[in-house]
């Protein structure tokens, strides 16, 4: 594809994206306040843990810090522990026979590594026994409009993957507009991974309930959608869920589920 077709591309793409935007409402429909008048569909405190991955993702983390987060992700049943891949074999064996999940991220946290590096990740990750893989996107080409990089990027992993590992791809939602927001998430449903995801939780921000409902609103209603980055509280975790997520990323799960 010469440069004026892709060019042509981008353009159609970004038009038959704002054509959709138009007719979403976000604004403010998602607040604090309309999760508190819907008491029917509230999660209790304690039942959150499902959606948890307790998270634990600084450089500075010790061998004694990861034992500690994998213990209590068994104490307080936590869907899986969310580690850097230096870390999955000491967590796989930690956790087994337990039922948590041990998930590696990828190209993290710029995403801007070479596609066959992630692969490589990848594969060590998973002979490690990690049962999920967030990767990074190619953040930079995504706003660069080069999609046939971040969609070869984004099947570079999957085909790393087994068929039973769960797939996550981070589109970093803080450094993107609202139509990249879109375009990025299409992609990532388009070369079947089975989560897209908010953020890193390392770059300007984290999750919002706007990136939420926007995410939901494109990849439809069966797409897992995992909002991590800023999670502090019952409150914040509660309004991620109800705007649409289905897992969440967070290191501050005890706090979470204490309500």
């Amino acid at each position: 594809m010469d440069e004026m077709d892709k060019k042509e591309l981008i353009n159609k793409i970004s038009e038959e994206v704002i054509s959709r935007l138009e007719k979403i409402d976000i604004g403010d429909s998602i607040s604090f306040s309309k999760v508190e008048n819907q008491k029917s569909d509230i999660v209790a405190p304690t039942d959150v843990a499902r959606y948890i991955d307790h998270t634990l993702l600084k450089p500075e983390a010790t061998e004694d810090q990861i034992e500690e987060l994998c213990e209590e992700a068994v104490k307080y049943g936590f869907f899986s522990v969310c580690v850097n891949s230096s870390w999955v074999a000491l967590c796989a064996k930690k956790l087994r026979g337990t039922g948590v999940k041990v998930c590696a991220v990828v190209g993290f946290p710029l995403g801007a590594m070479d596609s066959r590096t992630k692969a490589y990740e990848t594969r060590n990750a998973i002979e490690n026994g990690a049962d999920e893989i967030d990767m990074v996107i190619n953040v930079g080409a995504l706003k660069n409009g080069d999609l046939k990089l971040v969609e070869e990027d984004l099947r570079s992993v999957i085909r790393a993957c087994r068929s039973t590992t769960t797939t996550k791809a981070i589109i970093e939602t803080c450094l993107l507009t609202d139509e990249e927001k879109v375009i990025a998430s299409q992609l990532v449903k388009k070369t079947g991974y089975d989560f897209v995801k908010t953020s890193t939780g390392f770059s300007k921000a984290g999750a919002t309930a706007h990136d939420v409902v926007l995410m939901r609103k494109t990849v439809g209603p069966k797409m897992g959608i995992k909002a991590a980055g800023g999670i502090h509280n019952y409150e914040e975790a509660l309004l991620m869920i109800r705007s649409g997520a289905t897992r969440l990323g967070a290191s501050a799960g005890i706090k979470i589920i204490s309500g």
